[in-house]
């Protein structure tokens, strides 16, 4: 509100008379509330549209308690669209879906972006009423590709993978699945016109188990699902090498058994030489080697050792070391001639001398499933080796104790004989007169002189 100043002068000061507001801003605040909605008056609706590029469109101006007043469909050109139920723009897109004294409802085919904006519905009444509807046009991203950097990787080497999707709208989010395992990755987006175009990118350090499998690249947009793109790892790696024992199937290898090793190969590329060799020696005459299997028909202490299984790729080179421990020949001893009654039944009544934990060793092996062969990844590969030598160090110190006991036992013995052999006797000294007399009187003549020199009264111990 405007306001002026007062005039100077004496006296008390007036309050100046309040200002009119110009004609002009009176009329353009009439011509904003006819254009307004009418609160609780309003009778006309419509509803905003969102549509994927390519699709239809449908735009509803609807009208409640309508008393015959004209309904008109504006463009956000503020052309005419539909005048009642006649079209005046020549655009055949448009097409009329319903018109009644209630509803005015339009179709729009083939949706661009060209085409979003604000639609005006009009109702003639007094005063007259407008209101807009809003028609979003969603765009799925084109041309989803993944570049990797490298088509074939090498075991424990870090690959980078971008992903890209193309002239999108609203701007795209990407995720990333390795398999079935979601990855974090780092996105970037380029804006030109109105389209969003999104690079996502991902780094892995791949391992043999992810060759053969995919890594997906999907789109997360409201106007397309399950899009998503694959590209499948192809990983090299060296071979990886496992030595089966398939003979003697007990596990345990003695002197007289058939030896037969099998030697299992894989890698990326397939490993083109496979090699069998005895470490720091050289291979027995007997041992015979056909491709990747070893074989020695009668095992005797000379073939003990180290044997090593060598493959190699493209690359690299591995083995792996089967140590060999031939034990002596299993004997049977003579029939016992004292009957033993044992407290638990047994399977095997045989008596031999095999060691303790040989009969350990089978009983192990009777509570687990029948199993062909003995295999080993990447370690020691000889067969009962450690349960053997824990059994024999057992015995060595039994052996040990036991005769230092029967030591012990002897030396008590006789020291008991000799202490029994020399045992002492005791002379008093009125005794001592019996022994230089020659009759009894003389005895006591001396035993009664001793008595009175008791300095010479003595004990002695023979």
């Amino acid at each position: 509100m405007a306001r002026r100043s007062p005039s100077p002068g004496p006296g008390p000061r007036r309050p100046p008379p309040p200002a009119r507001p110009p004609l002009a801003l009176l009329l353009l605040a009439a011509a904003a509330a006819a254009l307004l909605p009418t609160g609780d008056g309003q009778n006309l609706f419509t509803e905003d549209v969102t549509v994927v590029e390519g699709d239809v469109a449908t735009i509803s101006c609807r009208v409640k308690n309508n008393d015959d007043s004209v309904i008109q469909l504006l463009n956000p050109n503020r052309q005419t669209i539909y005048f009642r139920d006649f079209r005046p723009l020549k655009d055949s897109r448009f097409q009329l879906v319903n018109f009644s004294n209630s509803e005015l409802r339009v179709s729009l085919t083939n949706v661009s972006i060209s085409d979003e904006g604000r639609y005006f519905c009009q109702l003639y009444t007094d005063p007259p009423q407008e209101i807009f509807m809003t028609i979003t046009v969603l765009v799925p991203p084109r041309n989803l590709v993944i570049d990797i950097q490298k088509d074939t990787a090498v075991e424990g080497e870090e690959i980078e993978l971008n992903c890209t999707a193309m002239a999108s709208r609203p701007a795209t989010t990407i995720k990333w699945f390795k398999g079935s395992k979601e990855l974090k990755g780092k996105s970037e987006v380029e804006q030109w016109s109105d389209m969003y175009t999104v690079t996502s990118q991902i780094s892995l350090t791949v391992r043999r188990e992810d060759d053969g499998v995919p890594v997906v690249c999907e789109v997360d947009h409201p106007a397309v699902k399950d899009l998503q793109t694959k590209r499948y790892l192809d990983v090299m790696y060296k071979p990886q090498i496992r030595v089966s024992q398939l003979l003697p199937a007990s596990g345990l290898t003695r002197e007289g058994d058939l030896l037969d090793l099998l030697c299992q190969v894989e890698g990326k590329p397939e490993p083109t030489d496979t090699t069998w060799f005895r470490v720091d020696e050289e291979m027995p005459p007997h041992v015979i080697v056909s491709g990747s299997n070893l074989h020695i028909s009668s095992l005797n202490k000379s073939d003990n050792g180290t044997y090593r299984c060598e493959a190699s790729n493209e690359v690299g080179k591995a083995f792996v070391d089967y140590m060999l421990y031939v034990y002596d020949p299993l004997t049977t001893l003579p029939p016992p001639t004292t009957t033993i009654i044992i407290p638990f039944t047994t399977a095997d009544t045989t008596a031999t001398t095999e060691p303790a934990v040989h009969a350990k060793n089978r009983k192990a092996h009777s509570k687990i499933a029948p199993q062909p062969e003995t295999t080993s990844w990447f370690h020691d590969s000889r067969a009962g080796e450690e349960s053997a030598i824990t059994a024999v160090d057992h015995a060595v110190i039994g052996g040990v104790v036991a005769v230092v006991v029967f030591a012990m036992l002897c030396l008590l013995i006789i020291l008991g004989r000799y202490f029994a052999r020399h045992k002492g006797t005791y002379f008093t000294h009125e005794a001592k007169g019996a022994d230089d007399a020659a009759d009894a009187d003389t005895a006591i003549i001396n035993a009664e002189g001793g008595q009175n020199n008791s300095e010479e009264k003595k004990e002695y111990f023979i």
